[in-house]
C-alpha cells in the first residue's frame, strides 16, 4: 500500500511538471541586480499581471514565452533594479513645491527678493505666496527679514519656508492676516526671531511658525489632487515607485486610490499625536493594500540643524549659549509612543541633534521593556548627529535608522562650523551604523530635499558635498558602497514598512516594481552615478515613465 501511495505521488509531480506554464505579460533580458542576497544577479526576469512570476538566465525564460509576451532587451552598459523606494516625504506638499516660487538655488538676497517680486506678478491679490525653500547658506548664512520683499509683495501674504521646513518667512502681509503684532509672546518649541531693536523680523522657527501656519487658507481639493498628480509623475522619472508620507492629504491619497489613479505606492502616516485617530480608522476599514498602507505615526523630538533647532548635549560650535531645543515635551514622546505601541502601530520619531536621538531612543527602550517583545520596528527619522555611545542601539533595540543621503552632501557644506569636526565624524554615519548591524533605510525629505535615489546613492559612496569642496568626501569614514546604498533604497526599504515580502527586490511572487537605468552603477565610477538616468520605471509591470 505504501509503495502505492509513493508512485502516486511521484506521478502526480510528474503529470504537473509536464503542464505548460502560462505565458509571461513581459520579460526583461539584461543585467539585473536583484536586491536578493542569496541571488543578487540575474539576466532576465518574467512578469504576469502585476507580479514576478520568473527571475534567473537567459535560457530560464523560453518556457515563459507566448505568442503575445512581449520581450525587451536592455541595452549593454544598462542595468534593471528593483523600484525605488522612498521612506521619508512629505508628497503631496512636494507637488504643491512644483508649482511655488523657486528659491532654493537664490545665490544672494537680491536674487531672493527679485524671484519673490517676479512670482508675486503673477498672482492675484491676497493669494498667498507659500514653498520657496529658500537657504540662508547661499548668500553668507544672514536670516532674510521681511523688509527685504515687504515693498514687492502689499497684497500677497508671503509664507515661505526654509529648505528643512523648520522656519518661515512671513512678510508684513502674512503678520496683519494673522493678527501678529509686535507684543505677541514668545512660543515653548518655538522662536521668533527678532532684531537687536526689537522688532519681529518675519522668522519663525519650529513650533513657533504655528501662529501663522494656522491662518494660511487650506487648498481646495481639486488644486491637492493635481500636486498628488504632479507628484507622481516627478518621482516616476526619477524611478520612484513607493513612497512613504509622513502626514497630511489623507483624503487626497484616498480620493486617488478610490478612482484607481495612484500610481505610486503609498505608506500613508499621521501625526503622533492622533493616535487614537489611526488606531479608529484602522478597526473602521483595517490597514490598505498594495497601493495605500495605513499604520505609522509621525512625532518629533527636535527641530533642524540648519535652523539651530536641533537638540544637542553641548552648545553650537558658532553660537555658545545655544544647543537647541525640544519641539515635543519628552514626558508627551513617551505617553504617545507608549500608547501607539500599545494599539499596534508603528512608531517613527523626527531626532536630529545627539541629545534628540539619545532621548528617543531611550523611550524605545522603556517601551519596548514595559510593552513586551514583538515586531514593532520602531524609526527615527534623520538620525542624522549621533553621539558614538548611541550608534550600537540602533542595531541592539531593532531601530530603523531612517535616512536621507542627499542631506549629508548638502549639510556638509556648513555642519562644521556649527557642530565642529569632532560631533560631524559621527554625521550621517551610515557605516558606523551599517557596521553594527543595524537596519539602515533610504529616503529623501522631499520637499527638503529633492526625490532623487541616484543622487542619493551617489551621495552615500562618495560623500561629495554640492560645493565640490570635498572631492574625497566629507568624513569619508562614513561611504558605503553602492549595493549597500541600494539595498537602503529598496529592499531595507521595504522592511522599515512592514513589506518586504511582497516588494524590495526582484524575485518570485513579489510586485514588478522596476526601474531601468541607463547604466551599470555597481560598475561605474562613483562620482559618475548622478549621472546616470532612469530608462524605464514599471510599476506593478505597467510601464508608468518612459524617457
Amino acid at each position: 500500500m505504501k509503495t502505492i501511495v509513493r508512485y502516486s505521488v511521484i506521478l502526480f509531480f510528474l503529470i504537473g511538471c509536464s503542464k505548460s506554464q502560462p505565458p509571461a505579460d513581459t520579460i526583461l533580458f539584461g543585467k539585473i541586480w536583484t536586491g536578493n542576497t542569496a541571488k543578487p544577479w540575474a539576466e532576465a526576469m518574467a512578469v504576469r499581471g502585476d507580479s514576478i512570476i520568473a527571475v534567473g538566465s537567459e535560457a530560464d525564460m523560453k518556457s515563459y514565452e507566448g505568442k503575445n509576451t512581449v520581450t525587451n532587451r536592455i541595452d549593454s552598459g544598462g542595468l534593471i533594479v528593483p523600484g525605488f523606494i522612498d521612506t521619508h516625504t512629505h508628497f503631496v506638499e512636494g507637488g504643491f513645491r512644483l508649482s511655488s516660487v523657486q528659491l532654493r538655488d537664490a545665490k544672494t538676497k537680491g536674487e531672493f527678493s527679485q524671484r519673490i517680486k517676479s512670482f508675486a506678478e503673477t498672482l492675484a491679490p491676497g493669494t498667498w505666496i507659500t514653498g520657496g525653500d529658500w537657504d540662508h547658506e547661499n548668500w553668507g548664512g544672514e536670516l532674510p527679514d521681511r523688509e527685504w520683499i515687504d515693498t514687492y509683495t502689499p497684497k500677497n501674504p508671503v509664507w515661505i519656508n526654509r529648505l528643512d521646513g523648520h522656519m518661515s518667512l512671513a512678510n508684513s502681509a502674512a503678520l496683519k492676516a494673522a493678527s501678529i503684532t509686535e507684543q505677541v509672546a514668545s512660543v515653548a518649541g518655538g522662536t521668533i526671531v527678532r532684531d537687536k531693536r526689537g522688532r519681529i523680523t518675519g522668522v519663525f522657527k519650529d513650533n513657533a511658525m504655528n501662529l501663522i501656519d494656522s491662518h494660511v487658507p487650506e487648498a481646495p481639493a481639486d488644486l491637492e489632487d493635481r500636486a498628488l498628480e504632479a507628484a507622481m509623475n516627478y518621482v516616476a522619472k526619477r524611478g520612484v515607485t513607493s513612497v512613504h508620507n509622513m502626514s497630511g492629504y489623507m483624503a487626497a491619497l484616498e480620493r486617488a486610490h478610490a478612482a484607481n489613479k495612484l500610481r505610486t505606492r503609498i505608506y500613508a502616516g499621521m501625526p503622533l499625536s492622533q493616535w487614537r485617530e489611526l488606531k479608529n480608522k484602522i478597526d473602521k476599514q483595517g490597514r490598505g493594500d498594495k497601493w495605500l498602507r495605513i499604520g505609522c505615526l509621525k512625532g518629533f523630538v527636535d527641530g533642524s540643524l540648519g535652523s539651530h533647532t536641533a537638540a544637542f548635549f553641548k552648545p553650537f560650535t558658532d553660537s555658545p549659549r545655544d544647543s537647541g531645543f525640544f519641539i515635543t515635551p519628552e514626558k508627551d514622546l513617551y505617553e504617545w509612543t507608549s500608547a501607539a505601541d500599545k494599539a499596534g502601530l508603528q512608531v517613527m520619531v523626527h531626532a536630529i541633534g545627539d541629545k534628540a536621538i539619545h532621548t528617543i531612543l531611550n523611550i524605545y527602550d522603556r517601551v519596548e521593556k514595559e510593552n513586551g517583545a514583538r515586531d514593532r520596528r520602531f524609526r527615527i527619522e534623520h538620525a542624522q548627529h549621533i553621539s558614538p555611545g548611541d550608534i550600537g542601539r540602533f542595531a541592539s533595540l531593532g531601530v530603523i535608522a531612517s535616512m536621507q543621503p542627499y542631506h549629508a552632501i548638502d549639510d556638509g557644506r556648513w555642519a562644521d562650523k556649527i557642530i565642529g569636526s569632532e560631533r560631524s565624524k559621527t554625521t550621517y554615519a551610515f557605516r558606523s551604523l551599517l557596521n553594527a548591524k543595524a537596519n539602515l533605510a533610504f529616503g529623501s525629505d522631499w520637499f527638503v530635499a529633492p526625490p532623487t535615489p541616484l543622487e542619493g546613492i551617489y551621495a552615500a559612496v562618495t560623500r561629495r558635498t554640492l560645493d565640490e569642496k570635498n572631492p574625497e568626501g566629507w568624513v569619508p569614514e562614513q561611504k558605503i558602497t553602492v549595493e549597500e546604498a541600494l539595498q537602503a533604497y529598496t529592499i531595507n526599504a521595504a522592511y522599515a514598512s512592514f513589506e518586504e515580502k511582497i516588494k524590495g527586490s526582484i524575485e518570485p511572487g513579489k510586485l514588478a516594481d522596476v526601474v531601468i537605468l541607463d547604466q551599470d552603477i555597481t560598475s561605474i565610477a562613483s562620482e559618475k552615478i548622478r549621472e546616470v538616468k532612469v530608462i524605464r520605471t514599471y510599476v506593478g509591470g505597467k510601464l508608468v515613465y518612459e524617457r
